[in-house]
This record gives C-alpha cells, structure tokens and sequence, in this order.
C-alpha cells in the first residue's frame, strides 16, 4: 500500500532540508567568530596609509629574514645583501597559533652572535611568529613568519 505524497510531506522536506544547512552555516559562523584571535591593527585605514612607504623601506634593508624551531629553540636569522648576520633591536615578538590567543607567548630573544634565540616549548602543529624589529639605521622592520613545528 503506498501513500500520496501531499504538499505537508513536501514542507517537511524543504524544512528539514534547508534547516539542516541553516544549522551548519550557525554552527560554522559561530567556531568562525570564536576562534578569531582578533584584530592586528585598530585602525586598518589609518596603518594602510603608510604600508606603501614602510614596505619600501624594509625592502632597501634587502634582508633575507627566517625563523626556525628545532630542539625546543626559536631561532630568528636576519642576514645582509652579503649574507652576513645583521644585529637588531627587538621591539615586539609574539609567538602563537594562527587561529586563538590562549598559547601566545613573547619569547625573550636574545643575540648569539649569528642570530636571535630564546628557549620555547611548542606543541606540534602550525604557529606564527609576529616579529618587529629596528634595524641599525632606525628603520623598523615587521614581519610574520609562519611555522611549522612537527
């Protein structure tokens, strides 16, 4: 014996559907938003207005800039246009997750000689680097390094 389909089975269909894709675009937007760590500058106009500017500048520096984690060390390697060691100020560092702040942390890299270095213990999978530095001239340099420890 079969049943008519009637136009109450068709509304159930189309809500149940459509509610089911509603349900996972909440449930995204909601891990979306709450993974967010935030903002990384107050006011994007106002930082866009010299980006042009401050690239020019830290492109002259023609740095060759990495940063690596290998035994539980952070290093950060910034080499001249003759490949030797540049000598920096640090003016900000914050190393964490791309996707919250719980582990951030700001390691205290100190000079050795060849290049930057501080202790850290990092769990396996990907951080960012967040690195400000002046160059010996005044100029600042920033970058992102991103890393991927295993």
């Amino acid at each position: 014996m079969t049943r008519e389909f009637t136009g109450w089975h068709m509304l159930g269909l189309m809500v149940g559907g459509f509610g089911i894709i509603i349900a996972v675009n909440l449930t995204l937007a909601w891990n979306a938003i709450a993974t967010f760590p935030g903002l990384e500058t107050r006011n994007s106009y106002v930082i866009s207005q010299s980006f042009q500017a401050d690239r020019a500048a830290q492109n002259a520096l023609r740095w060759n800039a990495s940063a690596t984690v290998e035994d539980n060390v952070l290093t950060v390697a910034i080499l001249d246009q003759t490949g030797a060691p540049v000598q920096t100020e640090v003016v900000r560092v914050v190393l964490g997750r791309a996707t919250h702040t719980g582990q951030d942390s700001a390691p205290e890299l100190t000079w050795n000689g060849a290049a930057l270095t501080a202790p850290v213990d990092l769990e396996a999978g990907y951080w960012n680097l967040r690195l400000e530095l002046i160059a010996p001239d005044g100029t600042p340099f920033r970058r992102r390094f991103p890393i991927t420890v295993q």
